[in-house]
Parts: structure tokens; C-alpha cells; sequence
């Protein structure tokens, strides 16, 4: 997995402020944006992308080879070929694509506890976009072992949320040393979550920090796609170096 180093990431800030006063309806070859999808794999190495907001992007054609997978989510670099065709909202060019890290939640329990970790984590912006959980975060990284990150549902607690599903996001730094601060982003599928008998849950996500516990409070609406609307957008920070 490639990384995205400091001056990218400054540079890419000024993509998005770029993006923001974009003409939704150009078309221009010389313009490209950057989301966040879902792969939609339709057959061997053929797929499609699936935005945040609903739209359904057919990459008409690449500049990179891409191998698909279920349930990937991946940062997107693209640029917008047409509108409307054949089903999908726009058909693109595929500029870059990256894999976000993207996982399930699990459920906490006195077998895994001690595996899962319970090591301070900064969250920079928690956040449901389509059927995912998304978490910008930062951490501090010896160099020796890749930490974990995962989401877990705490039924180990004696606290509970009421009206909502308690989960807590994790950090196993495997007792390495704090050298230096990293970032990260990462998915989590919210699927398995869904009330049939509803069309949202509200989920109640505590987050260890070096001080305190912060509890972000999010609606996921799984018959809505739409992505809650954050403060700022996350800069894209790519590595499979240091968590998984």
C-alpha cells in the first residue's frame, strides 16, 4: 500500500477547497476529484464505485491497474468523463485509487480483551458516510510492531447508551514505543447493525484519549445515503505500515 507523505497531504488540502468550488455539471479532462467510495466488483477485475451520496460512478477508463473486493472501501481520484449512462450517474477516468484499511466490528468479549487493546487514540473526525463508520485518527508509533485498530461493541461494559448501540474504538499499541505521531483513516462496515424494523440506529462511539473518554454520538440511516455532514474534511493518509 503506498503512503501519502506530508507535502502530498498539504497539497491535498488545496484539492479539496479546489473541489468545493467545482461547477457540479463540468466536465473538463483538466479537473479531478478526490471521495471516498465503495468497489462494487461486477465480474473478474471489473467494477463499479459507489459514493457516499448515492451516486454510482462507472470507470470508464484508468490510469492504474485495480484489483476488486467486497466491502473495499478506497479513496478516489477521478476525473468526470459523462453524465448519466446505462444506470450509472457518471461515467469517469480513474486517475489513483487507494485502500482504505475496512473492517467489521466485533464484539468485545473476556476471550479477546486483551488482544483488542485498550491503548489512547486521537480521533480526528468520527463520521457515518453510506454503510461505513468512518474514523480519521492519530496515534504514536514506535517503528517495531503495526498496532491494531478495530471497533468493537462493548457488552462488557456496565454502561450502557440508552436508545442507542454502544461501540468503542480500540488501539492495541502492543506496548511499543511512542516515538512519533501518526495518522490514520479507516472504515467499518455498519451493515450488520441495521434494525429491520427501522430505518436508522443511533450509535454511541467512545473514544480513549490520553486524558479522557470522548463519546462521538452518530445516526446511521441505512435507507438514506447521505454523508453526515463533518467539520472538516479528513486529509487523505494511506499506510498499511503501522496499523491494520
Amino acid at each position: 500500500m503506498r503512503k501519502i507523505f506530508p507535502l502530498i497531504r498539504i497539497f491535498s488540502i488545496g484539492i479539496f477547497l479546489f473541489l468545493l468550488s467545482c461547477d457540479e455539471n463540468s466536465h473538463s479532462l483538466g479537473e479531478f476529484r478526490i471521495n471516498i467510495a465503495t468497489v462494487v466488483p461486477s465480474g473478474e477485475n471489473a467494477y463499479s464505485l459507489l459514493l457516499d451520496n448515492g451516486e454510482r460512478l462507472w470507470p470508464a477508463a484508468t490510469a492504474v491497474a485495480y484489483h476488486p473486493s467486497y466491502n473495499q472501501r478506497v479513496f478516489l481520484n477521478y476525473t468526470i468523463l459523462s453524465g448519466a449512462q446505462n444506470g450509472y450517474d457518471r461515467y469517469i477516468k480513474i486517475n489513483d485509487i487507494w485502500n482504505i484499511l475496512t473492517k467489521p466490528i466485533i464484539e468485545l468479549n473476556t476471550q479477546n480483551a486483551d488482544s483488542i487493546g485498550n491503548d489512547p487514540v486521537k480521533a480526528n473526525a468520527v463520521w457515518v458516510g453510506g454503510d461505513y463508520l468512518n474514523v480519521s485518527f492519530m496515534f504514536n508509533y514506535g517503528g517495531v510492531r503495526p498496532h491494531a485498530i478495530n471497533l468493537v461493541m462493548d457488552k462488557l461494559s456496565p454502561d450502557s447508551t440508552s436508545g442507542a448501540i454502544d461501540l468503542a474504538f480500540r488501539h492495541n499499541s502492543y506496548d511499543s514505543q511512542k516515538d512519533k505521531l501518526y495518522e490514520g483513516f479507516v472504515c467499518f462496515d455498519l451493515k450488520p447493525l441495521r434494525d429491520e424494523n427501522s430505518d436508522s440506529v443511533r450509535l454511541s462511539v467512545r473514544v480513549k484519549e490520553e486524558t479522557k473518554d470522548i463519546t462521538y454520538d452518530v445516526v446511521y440511516r441505512y435507507n438514506q445515503k447521505t454523508q453526515e455532514a463533518v467539520t472538516e474534511m479528513p486529509i487523505p493518509v494511506i499506510s498499511s505500515n503501522e496499523y491494520y
